[in-house]
């Protein structure tokens, strides 16, 4: 009986491990989407990201606007010229790609898939009009929209970067008026408070861990 018993327990230890193994085989490398309105402080959530998720890659995208003082080639933008920007366009060589307040932004392709193809979830730090098409192009993006604590904090911010004329500035607060409205269509939200960036971060990797349980997951494709 004890050999029986034995056998037994073996056969439903063996069957339960195929099942775990079939659990953990369930999950897949994520498309998350970082957004929101300029000024909201995309910039530095991501590079607080980086260090606290340093295994997912995140994508640098491609851009026509001028350099700003401290920002590096390859890391906080590609920078191209419009003809190498829409050279690449025409080759499909986007996943999205618009003209933001003058200059065209893009992400770029290749480097997604590459990391898909090694296993890597990705972070894509785009505007919500890409967002939006990310969304339609892969349905399976996780969007999450970040939201000022005022606009008044928001202003403030914009104008501390002393990059923009007034005129340009009253533009993004216009568009960001209309971002907001748009903050429905989004996964999540979150609140990224003044001085508050590693509470901002927590939330979002409470996030990620999330819907990285989900029991059904589909393979991306780019």
């Amino acid at each position: 009986m004890r050999v029986v018993e034995d056998l037994g327990a073996d056969i439903l230890n063996e069957r339960a491990d195929e099942l775990i193994d079939q659990m953990r085989q369930v999950r897949r490398p994520r498309l998350f989407i970082i957004s929101g309105p300029s000024g909201v402080g995309k910039d530095a959530v991501i590079e607080r990201m980086r260090e606290a998720h340093p295994d997912f890659h995140y994508v640098v995208t491609a851009t026509t606007r001028r350099r700003r003082p401290g920002e590096i080639d390859g890391i906080h933008y590609y920078f191209m010229t419009e003809a190498e920007f829409v050279a690449q366009h025409e080759q499909d060589g986007f996943l999205e790609a618009a003209i933001v307040y003058g200059n065209w932004y893009g992400v770029p392709k290749g480097r997604i898939r590459a990391a898909f193809q090694s296993g890597k979830s990705v972070v894509v730090k785009v505007d919500v009009q890409g967002s939006a098409t990310i969304r339609q192009a892969i349905p399976d993006s996780v969007l999450i929209f970040l939201v000022p604590p005022s606009m008044s904090e928001l202003l403030g911010r914009l104008r501390s970067r002393k990059t923009d004329d007034p005129d340009v500035l009253m533009q993004r607060l216009s568009t960001a008026t209309r971002e907001l409205a748009a903050a429905k269509s989004f996964d999540y939200v979150v609140f990224n408070e003044s001085d508050q960036l590693d509470d901002t971060v927590n939330q979002i990797s409470a996030i990620i861990v999330a819907e990285s349980s989900r029991m059904e997951q589909h393979e991306i494709t780019v």
